[in-house]
């Protein structure tokens, strides 16, 4: 039987190798085990989903790979400019956003998904270097649901984005 060659998503700004993995994993999540009608929406619909907005192709890597072993969705943006465009777009459950972007500021960005009345309450957690209390103080104040700071454990982004969108670990 001869199959047609595969097609799967790119992300600009991480390896052809992530992609990939991303792509096997997201069809063994919706695909693994039953062929019944509907089950690939209904799968889709209970999915975690998280968006990564991060410019550092090293972290999207490391973050998408933790991500996608624990079962959720995950899309990725490097451009603070349409961050906001992209989380529009992409309708996640949950949001990584690094506080220094190029082309626009995470607080910037915080602040503006708040005022939408879709990305009032979605959890978002602020993932930067900059570890100053009147950084941390700014982005809750802009809204942001938690604030770890660079260098992190995958291990605790990961338990940390569980907690906040309700699921156990």
């Amino acid at each position: 039987q001869h199959l047609p060659p595969v097609q799967y998503p790119s992300l600009p700004s991480a390896p052809r190798a992530v992609n990939f993995f991303r792509w096997v994993l997201t069809k063994q999540v919706y695909f693994g085990s039953s062929d019944k009608d509907g089950e690939f929406e209904r799968k889709e619909a209970e999915m975690r989903h998280v968006l990564l907005i991060e410019d550092e192709p090293n972290i999207i890597e490391a973050l998408s790979f933790i991500f996608l072993r624990d079962g959720w969705k995950v899309d990725a943006h490097s451009d603070g400019a349409n961050a906001v465009a992209t989380t529009v777009q992409t309708s996640p459950n949950a949001i990584i956003l690094d506080v220094m972007l190029p082309n626009r500021s995470g607080f910037e960005i915080l602040e503006e998904l708040r005022s939408l009345p879709d990305y009032k309450d979605i959890p978002i957690l602020m993932l930067t270097a900059k570890g100053q209390t009147k950084d941390r103080d700014t982005a809750i104040a802009r809204g942001a649901t938690q604030y770890m700071t660079k260098p992190f454990s995958n291990a605790e982004v990961l338990k940390t984005m569980n907690a906040l969108v309700g699921h156990a670990t």
